[in-house]
C-alpha cells in the first residue's frame, strides 16, 4: 500500500511541478504546453526554439525510457525544422529538483534543480523562492495526510481480515491466491 500511495503521490507532485514550470516559463519567456508527443514545454528565446521534457528528478527512468526520450527529441526536431526552415531547435531534459554535473548529452541538454529553474525563468535564485513556500504548505498538509492515511490502513485491514482471514486470524492463502490469480468470474 505504501508503494501504491508513494507512486500516486509522485505522479501528482510531478504533474504539479510540470504545470508550475510551464507557468513560470510562460511568464518569463512566453512558453507554452507543447502538443508534441513526449515534449512538455516549448518556448523561444534568443532565436532558439527550446523543446523541454520535464521530469521531477534526475533518476526518472530506465535506459529504454531515456532512449525513448531521445527519439521524441529527434522526431520533434525534424518536425519543427521541416515546418520552419532554418529554425534552431535545442532539446532539454529538465528536472525540477536534483543535481547533475554532466549537462551536455550531445542530443540534448540535461538541467536539474537550480540550473533548470534558472533556464526556464532567467532567475538564478528562483528554485529557493519556490521550495521554501512548498515546505510550509507540505507541513500544513502533513497532519491531515497522516490522519487520512491511518483511516485508510484501518479500512484496508478490516476488509482484508473479513475477506481473507480465518476466524483464528491466520491468512487463508488459498482464498487470497484465488482472488489474486484465479479466473475472472
Amino acid at each position: 500500500m505504501d508503494a501504491h500511495l508513494s507512486s500516486n503521490e509522485e505522479t501528482l507532485f510531478g504533474d504539479w511541478l510540470e504545470g508550475l514550470a510551464i507557468f513560470v516559463n510562460g511568464i518569463a519567456y512566453g512558453g507554452w504546453k507543447s502538443g508534441i508527443s513526449g515534449i512538455d514545454l516549448g518556448f523561444n528565446h534568443n532565436h532558439v526554439r527550446y523543446i523541454v521534457a520535464i521530469k521531477s528528478g534526475p533518476n526518472w527512468g530506465n535506459q529504454s525510457q531515456k532512449e525513448k526520450l531521445k527519439d521524441y527529441f529527434r522526431k520533434a526536431k525534424i518536425t519543427l525544422r521541416t515546418s520552419s526552415s532554418g529554425l534552431n531547435v535545442v532539446a532539454v531534459n529538465g528536472c525540477c529538483y536534483g543535481k547533475s554535473k554532466k549537462v551536455d548529452y550531445r542530443d540534448y541538454f540535461f538541467y536539474c534543480g537550480q540550473r533548470f529553474w534558472e533556464f526556464i525563468s532567467g532567475e538564478k535564485e528562483l528554485y529557493k523562492e519556490l521550495i521554501e513556500p512548498l515546505g510550509y504548505k507540505a507541513r500544513d498538509k502533513n497532519e491531515e495526510f497522516l490522519l487520512e492515511y491511518a483511516r485508510m490502513i484501518n479500512r484496508f485491514t478490516m476488509e482484508f481480515s473479513r475477506d481473507f482471514c480465518r476466524q483464528s486470524g491466520e491468512i487463508d492463502w488459498q482464498k487470497l491466491l484465488e482472488f489474486n490469480s484465479g479466473y475472472e468470474d
